[in-house]
């Protein structure tokens, strides 16, 4: 059964506290990150794990800045030009300055996660913004924001072999917003990563491609 299709099932919706926990959580684990080896590879990425931090930062402000806008633009994202440092690389509009290493790093993902924390808490529900899947609302900005932060985290924490599960009912409540399909039964976080095409799940195979459903719920 999926998740859409529970009988009577509420999930609570997913909140700038949601972010606010996602990003307080992944900060605390990374400042446990060895000095050394943030040019390793980021799990089953090919990016390093300081591209990828830098790109999950990239990621939150980008979420955030959709939602500033008085009237959002809707048939494109706001015009934030971006650029790539190697043609392999992700696609960033803000860099983190190499002379501060990964604490720099670190904390401007912090800084990036406060900006959406804030913008969910203050945009109307009714606001509308693009998204490449769909245009959303600022829960699902919100939701988008925090399966970033927990699968990035996966990644980086495989690249340094560091502990890292999220809380059950956190991954619960985005895969209900974004993933309504994905089946039920299994553990949420493993469930998210097989969502993300991380994982296998008992009886389904691992996704060799998969996308999220940002426009919210009629």
């Amino acid at each position: 059964m999926s998740r859409s299709a529970e009988a009577g099932s509420v999930v609570s919706p997913v909140t700038a506290d949601d972010v606010a926990l996602a990003v307080r959580l992944a900060v605390g684990t990374l400042r446990d990150a060895p000095p050394q080896g943030w040019d390793g590879k980021a799990g089953s990425l090919e990016w390093d794990c300081w591209e990828t931090v830098e790109h999950l930062a990239n990621d939150l402000l980008y979420y955030a800045v959709q939602l500033g806008p008085q009237s959002p633009p809707l048939d494109t994202h706001v015009p934030f030009e971006l650029r790539q440092k190697r043609a392999d690389g992700p696609a960033y509009f803000v860099f983190a300055e190499p002379d501060a290493g990964p604490a720099g790093l670190v904390q401007m993902l912090e800084a990036c996660g406060a900006l959406l924390v804030a913008m969910v808490r203050t945009a109307p529900p009714r606001v509308r913004a693009h998204h490449a899947a769909g245009a959303s609302d600022p829960e699902g900005f919100a939701a988008m924001g925090v399966v970033e932060t927990l699968v990035h985290m996966h990644d980086v924490a495989e690249g340094f072999g560091l502990a890292w599960a999220p809380p059950s009912a956190l991954c619960s409540r985005v895969l209900a917003r974004l993933f309504p399909d994905a089946p039920d039964g299994a553990d949420p976080w493993l469930t998210l990563l097989w969502a993300t095409g991380r994982a296998e799940l008992p009886g389904h195979p691992r996704l060799t491609a998969w996308q999220w459903v940002s426009a919210p719920p009629s």
